[in-house]
Parts: C-alpha cells; structure tokens; sequence
C-alpha cells in the first residue's frame, strides 16, 4: 500500500467506516482443495495475517466452465477511472442493485474470498480496540465478492480486483462493529459462483441471512493497526483494562 493509500485509511479506521483488515495466511493449495477448484496462481503469495486494501488476495470464480482460484487485487477499479487511485474495497449487499459501479458484477462477476477470519474495531475512551473474528473450527470464512477487470493504465496489462460485500453485523459481531463482511453458508457458494445466474435479485437474495454459527472471536494487539506490521502474533487474544464505569 501506498503512503497515501495508508493515511486515507487509517482515517477510514478511525471513523470506524469500513470492513477494512483480514488474515489470508494459508496458501493456494489449502484453499483451492478446502473447494476443490483448479489452480491458476503462477507465484503463491507471501502468507498474510494483516491483509490491507491494495494488496492481492485469493479469490474463487468461474472462468473457462471451472472454478478456479486466482489472484486478484483487492480494492475494486471502475473501468471508467483514470487510475487506480479510485477503488473500492466493501460494497453494501442492501444497495448492489442500486449502484451501476456494483450493479454489472452482482449479475456476471462474483466471487468468493477465503478468509482466515477478519479484524473490527471497536471504540473505547482510551482508543480503539482490533478484536479477531474467525471460525471455531479452523475452517476458512468464505466471503461474498465482486470483481472487475480493466486496463492497467501503465503496462496496458489486464488488472483484475475485487471488493468484499459488507451487511448488517449479525451475530457476535453486532456488539462490536454496526458492519461485517458477508460470510457465506456452503449451500450458497455453488450458487454464488454459479456464472449462469444472470438475476440480480435472485443473485442479491443469497446475500440475506449470513453465515454466523460457529464463530468465535477475542481481543487482539494494537499493532494490527499498523499495516507493516504481519506475523502470526497478530491474532492472538491479548487483554485490556476494564473501562471505568463513569469517566470525568
């Protein structure tokens, strides 16, 4: 990430805006066979437990009658933007119709994103506090996706990126953050790849109703707030002092 692209989003964090960090620190080949999809990544990328917007993920879609995983960089372009300077990185399940920068990929280009599990943070007097957000049982969440291509406006090379669908935080995740990535329930992802539905209201209704069962989650260091910082330390629980009951 650029140092601009780093200072606009620690503003973003601060405002508490976005779903914006998550860990993908396990390879292509783990998440390829976890959904049996054929390999398409030249060069796995370096394991990442503070994923940040520009930097590029894994992700699951149909190309050429497979599924397959690929690479992709996370922060959808639009085709019409002069640079990549304009991307976006959520994208609200409630108005995907509604937006024309959404709507073309909710009817032809979804994916899914393997997550290790996702960091939110919530606001205390004493700043804010990254809690860790991932399955009980090891497995990866598989995050609803979007994703476009276009021009890369130096090299004429094709750039493929992605953004994370976001919905009211369902779960334990309403007593931290007001948003959360969309996770989705197996019944969903065939249907949510399938490149043969075409219906953006049929596409938007496996979007309803997240998957939330079986999560678990716990307080994590500050350090996660800087994006530099990557290693496995970043998700372990950590504890921090109670908050006064009345503060002067």
């Amino acid at each position: 990430m650029s140092a601009t692209g780093r200072a606009l989003f620690a503003v973003l964090l601060t405002l508490g805006s976005m779903c914006g960090r998550f860990g993908q620190a396990r390879g292509p080949d783990y998440y390829g066979e976890y959904l049996e999809a054929d390999q398409a990544v030249p060069e796995p990328l370096p394991p990442s437990w503070n994923v940040a917007p520009t930097d590029s993920v894994y992700a699951f879609r149909h190309r050429r009658e497979s599924l397959r995983i690929e690479t992709m960089r996370w922060g959808l372009i639009p085709h019409w933007a002069p640079d990549l300077k304009t991307f976006h990185i959520n994208a609200r399940s409630e108005t995907l119709r509604d937006k024309p920068l959404f709507r073309g990929s909710l009817t032809r280009r979804r994916c899914l994103i393997p997550a290790d599990g996702f960091y939110e943070w919530t606001s205390r007097s004493r700043g804010h506090v990254p809690h860790w957000f991932f399955r009980s049982d090891g497995d990866p969440l598989l995050l609803a996706g979007l994703w476009g291509v276009r021009r890369h406006p130096v090299d004429g090379e094709w750039l493929v990126s992605c953004a994370i669908v976001t919905g009211p935080s369902e779960g334990p995740i309403a007593a931290v953050h007001h948003r959360m990535p969309v996770a989705l329930p197996p019944d969903r992802w065939e249907p949510w790849l399938d490149p043969d539905l075409d219906d953006a209201t049929a596409a938007q209704n496996l979007l309803a109703g997240p998957e939330t069962g079986g999560w678990a989650t716990h307080p994590v260091s500050r350090r996660v707030n800087k994006v530099s910082n990557n290693d496995s330390t970043l998700v372990r629980p950590v504890s921090y002092p109670a908050a006064p009951i009345l503060e002067m």
